[in-house]
């Protein structure tokens, strides 16, 4: 592997998307702004504190690294190996300088110069591991790259789109959201639910909010796709439910890692694997269009469904600092993620007429 190649755009977006996720993460809930009456950067000459876990630590370290590796991967394809790994490095630490000097300014946040530390140390790290590694995911010649030219879209909007079905992934972290459920509005803009809890209703709800979600995940990775091949589409919702599982098992207190496995989820998933194999088999042309149908009818199922009554109580779920942030995190994702999908789908069909017109 060269030392300085033509990166894929597909790095940089990757390292945009981190970086402003890292940004929300840390800056959430953006309430509060007030003049902190100290000097901003006092923050970093304050002794080692004397409360710490080691949880937070970590999470601080490797939290930042998947930034500074895709950042290094972008800049070689502009500077030799060492310079871009040099760059990814202040980087990130002027990443973390920025937001832990930002949190002066809101109240429910404590800047830190151990994050910062630990934040430049994971930065290092990834940094390190982008330019040893960072060109065989990213780097035109590799496997992975002539694999995904191969099959997906080109340009932009496959660089694009696989980042969109990356945010899904990312989703799926949301421990107490139903099975799939993305476009929740509630919480977002403290929304009261317009229905009554009703057992048997509430089933079925939630069943067709995880069909009609699966479908509309599985169209959109279908109509990004140049040759058809069933297995991304099935690898891509095995690791969805994998995250699910993870995130149940991870930030539940006691673990447990099949929550999303209710009745309605069971149905919905099955019901929606069925539906959406129906619907692969019609042609290429309609899957664009019924992704987005999909997505709006999940969307307004999610809006309209009752709050969970099979969510274990708030003491279930972890409350140390970093899953607070990381969980406003992917609340926030989950959102947003049915419309920013939506507008995509119409990129892609403005990106595929115009390839047609250009073949004709």
């Amino acid at each position: 592997m060269p030392a300085h190649y033509r990166s894929s755009p597909l790095a940089a977006y990757v390292a945009a998307s981190i970086g402003l996720l890292i940004i929300y993460a840390c800056l959430h809930p953006f309430a509060g702004w007030r003049d902190p009456g100290l000097p901003v950067f006092d923050f970093l000459t304050l002794p080692w504190p004397r409360y710490y876990t080691w949880v937070d630590l970590t999470v601080n370290v490797i939290g930042i690294a998947p930034f500074s590796f895709a950042l290094t991967a972008a800049l070689m394809g502009r500077l030799p190996r060492g310079w871009a790994v040099l760059g990814a490095i202040v980087g990130s630490f002027l990443l973390s300088l920025s937001v832990e000097t930002l949190q002066n300014f809101l109240p429910s946040r404590v800047p830190s110069n151990v994050d910062v530390g630990c934040n430049t140390l994971g930065g290092v790290l990834g940094a390190l591991a982008g330019g040893r590694w960072g060109g065989r995911l990213f780097d035109p010649r590799s496997g992975l790259t002539r694999w995904r030219k191969r099959r997906i879209v080109a340009g932009h909007v496959g660089e694009l789109g696989l980042v969109i079905l990356g945010l899904w992934l990312l989703t799926l972290l949301t421990p107490e959201s139903l099975l799939f459920a993305t476009g929740d509005l509630h919480r977002l803009l403290d929304l009261p639910s317009p229905l009554q809890f009703n057992p048997p209703r509430f089933v079925k709800v939630e069943a067709a909010i995880a069909a009609s979600q699966l479908v509309a995940v599985g169209l959109t990775a279908r109509s990004m796709m140049r040759e058809w091949s069933p297995w991304p589409i099935v690898l891509l919702v095995l690791l969805g439910l994998g995250a699910k599982t993870l995130a149940a098992a991870a930030f539940f207190s006691p673990g447990d890692p099949l929550h999303w496995a209710t009745p309605g989820g069971q149905i919905g998933l099955a019901a929606g694997a069925a539906v959406l194999v129906v619907c692969l088999l019609l042609p290429a042309g309609a899957h664009g269009m019924l992704a987005g149908m999909a997505l709006l009818v999940g969307t307004a199922l999610v809006n309209l469904a009752p709050e969970n009554p099979f969510l274990p109580s708030d003491a279930a779920l972890l409350r140390q600092g970093n899953f607070l942030n990381f969980h406003g995190l992917t609340e926030l994702t989950a959102s947003l993620w049915p419309f920013i999908t939506f507008a995509y789908l119409g990129l892609l069909g403005a990106a595929r007429d115009t390839m047609r017109r250009r073949g004709d």
